[in-house]
C-alpha cells in the first residue's frame, strides 16, 4: 500500500512538472510574438527623408525639468536685455577664452551687473571629461561662490564635452548646474529640457574666433557633378559606446561611388585592442584625402563617436557636402531655430544599409537645395565661434522678447537671407524682402518727448509688410547752410517719391527752422513736412554717427542718406529709389569707393581714384533700408568707438556692416556729374590725414570682424538708352543725359 502511495505521488509530481515545463513555453512563445509584433518595420523611403522619432525623456535621468517661465527671472530683462560676464577666475582653455572674449566685445554686454539679464561664469566649463588636460576639477564650488548664482537662475552655461570612457554619460558634468540654462553640444532627446537648454554644435579647438573661412562650395552646378555619392573617412572604435555603426560602415564601401572607411589606428593601445579588420580597413583608409573627400562627395556621413556630435558635422556644412546623419536621438544645434530638414538627410542607425538607397532616391532639384542651404548656414551661424556664440545669444533674448510683448521672429527670418544675426530681435520680417520695423517696439525714446523745437513723435506708420514701400524719407546730414543746400531741398520737393525730410543739424549755429518744403508748382499735392533736428543738443558725443540717429522720425522703410550739399536732380533721386525697391537689403546710390590689399605695407588701403571696380557707396547719396541703419546702432562697441575716435569713417562701417550681413556689394549708379567741391571750399577729400584716417579705420574693421567684409563689384546700372532712337523727349530721365561739369 505504501509503495502504491508513492508511485502515485512520483506519477502526480512528474505530470506537474511536465505541465509546467511546456506550458511555461508556450506562454513565453506567445509572449515573444506579442514582442516581436510592436517592433518597427524596416522604414520607407519617406521616413528616413525625416528626423528619427524622439526618444522619451526618463525623469530618473533628466536634469531638473526647468522652462523658461519656472527657472528665469524675466523681471531682471528690460528693454533692452544684457549680459554680464565675470571677472576672470583662474585658468581656462583657449577655447573658452575665446567664447568669452566675443562676448565681452559685443553689444550685448554691460558691466553692472545690476542691470543685467543674463550672466556668464568665467569658470571653464567647456570640458567635462576628467581625462582631459583641459578639465577643471572643482567647477562645482567656484560657481556656487559667484555672488549672483541663486543656484543658476538666468546664468547661461557652455559645455562641449560631458562624461568620459568607458559609458561617456551626458549628465556627467561633474556639478550640479542646478536653474542654469545648459548650452552644450551632442545634447540627447533624454536630457534636453525643452524650450530652456539650447543644443551647441560640436567645434575643433583651432576654430576660428571671428570671421571665419567662406563656404567651400564656390559654385553650385546644376545636376550635381561630384565624384563621390557618399563619403565618410573617419575613427572606429573597436569595441565600447559608439562603436556599432561606424564598425559596419565597410559593408557599403565599394572603392567608387560609396566611399566609407575607417581606421582602429588610434589611441595608445589600438595594438592591443585591434580586431581581424583593422589591418585591411588602415590600407583603404589611407587611400583617400579627407578634404578631397569632402569636396567630391555629394553626400557626407555624419556618424555618431563616443558622444551624439561630431566634429563631422560643421565640416560637411563648410564643405557643401549634404550631411547624412547617422546619430539616433541627437539634438541638432540650434533646432529651436533652424530648420534642418532644408539641409540635411536624417538616416537611421538601425538600418544602415539603406542609406544608399536613400540617398540615391533624392531627386537633383532637393539636392541643389540642400547644398546650398548648407552654405547659407555655415556662413551665417557657425563659420565662427563668434557666429555660435551670438547665435546661441540671440535665440534667448528671443525668448525674453516673446515673454515681453508676445511676438518673435518669424522662421523664415532665422533660414533665409540675411539670417537672425543680419536682424534685430526688435524688427518683424518679411518673406520676400528685407526686415520691416516692427509697431510694437518703435515708441520714441525718452529725450525726445520732453523737446520744446521737435513735435512729440508718434510711433510711424510702417510699409506694408512684404513690400519695401512706395516712398523714401530724405534724411540731410547738414553742417552749414549753402546754395547746394537750398538748391538740393527743391530737388528733393520736386521728387516723385519723397514723402519726408528729415534734416540733422551739426553745426553750433542756430538750425533753420523749416517746417514744410512746398511743392513744385503745379503739384495738388501738400506740402512736404520737415523735420529739423539739432545732433549737437540731442546726440552729444556720437560724432559723424548722428546723422543717422533720428529713425523715430523715419516713417518708411527705404531711407535717403544725403550730405547738405549732394548735386541730385529730383530724376535721380527718383530713378535712386525704383533701382533700391527691387534690392532693398543693399545700399544703393552715386559716389563709390573701393579698397584693396597693399603688399608693401601688408593691410588694407582706400582709394577714391574712379575705376572700373568699387567695394563702397558712399551714404552721402545712397538709399538704405531703415533696418539697416537700425543695426548700424546696435553695432558692436569696438565698431563704434572706431568711428567715433576718429571723426570719419561712418560710411565705411555702414558699407562693411551691410556686406557682412548681405554677403553682397553695394550698387553704383550711373551719376549725371562728378562729386566736385567748389573751388573756394577746402575738402576733406584733399587732405592726407583724412586718407590714413580710412585706412586706419578699415583695417580695424577687418580686424574685429576677422575678415574683409567688403566685396568688389563692376556692376553700374545707367538709366541713359543712349541708343534708344526715341526723341528725348519721351525718355523718362532726360535731364540725366545734360552734359554737365
Amino acid at each position: 500500500m505504501q509503495a502504491k502511495r508513492r508511485y502515485l505521488l512520483l506519477f502526480m509530481s512528474c505530470a506537474f512538472l511536465l505541465y509546467c515545463y511546456y506550458g511555461n513555453t508556450s506562454f513565453k512563445s506567445d509572449t515573444c510574438k506579442s514582442k516581436l509584433n510592436e517592433l518597427p518595420s524596416f522604414a520607407t523611403l519617406d521616413d528616413l527623408h525625416l528626423k528619427p522619432s524622439r526618444q522619451k525623456r526618463n525623469p530618473a535621468s533628466a536634469t531638473q525639468p526647468c522652462r523658461m517661465d519656472t527657472c528665469f527671472d524675466f523681471s531682471k530683462c528690460g528693454s533692452d536685455p544684457k549680459i554680464f560676464v565675470y571677472p576672470s577666475d583662474g585658468t581656462v582653455s583657449a577655447s573658452y577664452r575665446k567664447v568669452l572674449s566675443v562676448i565681452r566685445e559685443s553689444r550685448y554686454v554691460t558691466r553692472d551687473p545690476n542691470e543685467a539679464c543674463l550672466f556668464v561664469a568665467a569658470i571653464d566649463t567647456l570640458d567635462a571629461d576628467p581625462l582631459s588636460s583641459e578639465h577643471v576639477s572643482d567647477v562645482a564650488s567656484r560657481l556656487s561662490r559667484l555672488p549672483y548664482w541663486r543656484n543658476g537662475r538666468n546664468h547661461l552655461i557652455f559645455n562641449l564635452y560631458a562624461g568620459t570612457w568607458p559609458d561617456y554619460a551626458e549628465d556627467s558634468l561633474g556639478f550640479d548646474p542646478g536653474e542654469a540654462i545648459l548650452a552644450r553640444a551632442s545634447a540627447s532627446e533624454i536630457m534636453f529640457r525643452e524650450g530652456f537648454d539650447i543644443s551647441l554644435p560640436l567645434f575643433h579647438k583651432e576654430h576660428p574666433e571671428k570671421g571665419g573661412v567662406p563656404p567651400a562650395a564656390t559654385v553650385n552646378p546644376f545636376p550635381a557633378q561630384r565624384k563621390h555619392l557618399v563619403a565618410f573617412k573617419g575613427k572606429r572604435y573597436v569595441h565600447g559606446i559608439g562603436s556599432e555603426t561606424r564598425n559596419s560602415l565597410w559593408h557599403l564601401h565599394d572603392g567608387n561611388n560609396l566611399i566609407l572607411v575607417t581606421t582602429c589606428r588610434h589611441g595608445k593601445s589600438w595594438k592591443d585592442l585591434r580586431d581581424e579588420r583593422c589591418e585591411e580597413d588602415n590600407k583603404e583608409y589611407d587611400k583617400f584625402d579627407y578634404e578631397q573627400l569632402l569636396a567630391n562627395s555629394t553626400f557626407c556621413i555624419v556618424a555618431r563617436g563616443r558622444r551624439l556630435g561630431s566634429y563631422r558635422f560643421l565640416e560637411a556644412l563648410a564643405a557643401g557636402c549634404i550631411p547624412v546623419l547617422l546619430s539616433n536621438g541627437w539634438r541638432l544645434p540650434f533646432d529651436e531655430k533652424i530648420d534642418w530638414r532644408r539641409a540635411v538627410i536624417w538616416a537611421d542607425e538601425r538600418l544602415l544599409l539603406q542609406v544608399p538607397e536613400l540617398v540615391r532616391s533624392v531627386p537633383p532639384e532637393r539636392i541643389l537645395a540642400l547644398r546650398q542651404q548648407t552654405q547659407f548656414l555655415w556662413e551665417q551661424y557657425f563659420s565662427s565661434i563668434e557666429k555660435i556664440v551670438f547665435t546661441t545669444i540671440e535665440i534667448l533674448l528671443e525668448r525674453v522678447l516673446a515673454h515681453r510683448v508676445s511676438k518673435q521672429r518669424d522662421l523664415l527670418i532665422w533660414n533665409a537671407s540675411p539670417g537672425a544675426l543680419g536682424t534685430l530681435a526688435a524688427y518683424g520680417d518679411s518673406r520676400s524682402h528685407y526686415p520691416i520695423p516692427s509697431p510694437v517696439l518703435e515708441a520714441p525714446s525718452a529725450p525726445f518727448t520732453s523737446l520744446a523745437p521737435l513735435p512729440v513723435p508718434s510711433i510711424p506708420q510702417m510699409a506694408p509688410p512684404h513690400t519695401p514701400g512706395n516712398s523714401f524719407t530724405a534724411l540731410l546730414y547738414v553742417q552749414a547752410t549753402s546754395p547746394a543746400l537750398h538748391k538740393l531741398l527743391a530737388n528733393i520737393a520736386s521728387s516723385e517719391f519723397c514723402g519726408k525730410v528729415v534734416l540733422v543739424w551739426d553745426s553750433e549755429r542756430a538750425a533753420p527752422s523749416l517746417k514744410s518744403l512746398s511743392r513744385m508748382a503745379g503739384d495738388s499735392r501738400d506740402p512736404l513736412p520737415v523735420i529739423v533736428v539739432d545732433a549737437t543738443t540731442h546726440y552729444p558725443g556720437e560724432g559723424v554717427s548722428a546723422r543717422w540717429q533720428p529713425l523715430w522720425a523715419v516713417p518708411t522703410a527705404a531711407v535717403f542718406s544725403l550730405d547738405g550739399d549732394a548735386p541730385l536732380l529730383a530724376e535721380e533721386l527718383d530713378f535712386a529709389f525704383r533701382v533700391w525697391q527691387q534690392f532693398p537689403e543693399r545700399i544703393v546710390g552715386y559716389p563709390a569707393r573701393t579698397h584693396f590689399w597693399d603688399e608693401s605695407k601688408g593691410s588694407w588701403g582706400y582709394s577714391s581714384r574712379w575705376g572700373s571696380l568699387y567695394s563702397m557707396v558712399l551714404p552721402g547719396a545712397a538709399l538704405v533700408h531703415r533696418a539697416t541703419l537700425a543695426l548700424y546702432a546696435a553695432s558692436g562697441p569696438a565698431l563704434r568707438q572706431a568711428v567715433q575716435r576718429a571723426h570719419n569713417c561712418e560710411d565705411i562701417l555702414l558699407n562693411c556692416l551691410v556686406a557682412h550681413t548681405t554677403r553682397r556689394p553695394p550698387l553704383k549708379l550711373a551719376q549725371r556729374r562728378r562729386y566736385k567741391p567748389p573751388l573756394h571750399h577746402k575738402s576733406l577729400w584733399s587732405d592726407p590725414e583724412h586718407f590714413v584716417q580710412r585706412q586706419s579705420c578699415l583695417n580695424t574693421f577687418a580686424t574685429t570682424w576677422g575678415y574683409m567684409p567688403l566685396l568688389r563689384s563692376v556692376l553700374r546700372l545707367d538709366p541713359i538708352l543712349f541708343k534708344d532712337p526715341v526723341s528725348t523727349l519721351r525718355k523718362k530721365y532726360r535731364k540725366m543725359e545734360l552734359v554737365s561739369s
